[in-house]
């Protein structure tokens, strides 16, 4: 597997730094499993932050050095990468067509077709991840073909897809991809013909819908 789209850099940093919500964790986890691009700017994320923390300068107020750290990671992670020392290892979690992605086994269990769907919307399912306590984490099935209405991000936005694929303006997603959105994106999700599309997302605020209609509905889906 080879996605086209990746984890935002400051993602990387916050993931090596323990620093996501657990929901926004556990997506970047899963495309971590099928991703040795953003694997090796982890691996790096994590040498750089553990060179920078070991000579940072304790006069500095932690906030400063925090801040810091963070640039100094962000800049190291836009230059190219050295090649690795050892070869990543292989994660193929997609290859078994009823095995979901190891981190999504404590949330949703480990097989697709023991998934329990919730009817959301016409050809619209989904699951709320067990064991959560802050933020939102949820598993999408939509039909083949279908709109999903237009809408912007209240925080982040981050969604790994695991079946099928959609297309936006911002490209199409297939098996693999992550789409890392903030709150600058306005977009409008269209899945391809032929198969439903399955993704797993996390939200930290509220999505914000300019049509009427889903701003009424969306009390009622909790998104």
């Amino acid at each position: 597997m080879n996605p086209h789209h990746h984890l935002d850099p400051s993602t990387v940093v916050s993931y090596a730094a323990g620093a996501l919500a657990v929901e926004v964790a556990v997506v970047a986890a899963t495309h971590l499993e099928t991703c040795a691009h953003c694997r090796a700017r982890l691996q790096e994320a994590e040498r750089i932050g553990g060179q920078l923390v070991e000579y940072q300068q304790p006069a500095l107020p932690a906030t400063a050095r925090l801040a810091g750290l963070r640039a100094a990671m962000l800049e190291h992670l836009d230059a190219p990468l050295p090649p690795p020392v050892a070869p990543m290892p292989k994660a193929a979690p997609y290859e078994d067509d009823d095995r979901l992605p190891a981190p999504l086994h404590p949330y949703f269990g480990a097989s697709y077709r023991a998934l329990k769907w919730r009817w959301m919307a016409p050809g619209v399912h989904c699951i709320r991840a067990r064991g959560t306590t802050s933020g939102t984490l949820l598993m999408l099935k939509i039909g083949p073909g279908r709109s999903m209405p237009v809408h912007s991000h209240g925080g982040t936005e981050l969604t790994q897809i695991l079946r099928g694929a959609y297309h936006d303006a911002l490209g199409h997603f297939a098996p693999g991809d992550a789409a890392d959105l903030d709150s600058d994106v306005e977009h409008q999700p269209v899945t391809v013909p032929g198969t439903a599309c399955i993704c797993v997302s996390a939200l930290d605020a509220p999505l914000r819908f300019p049509g009427w209609l889903a701003r009424r509905l969306q009390p009622l889906f909790k998104l």
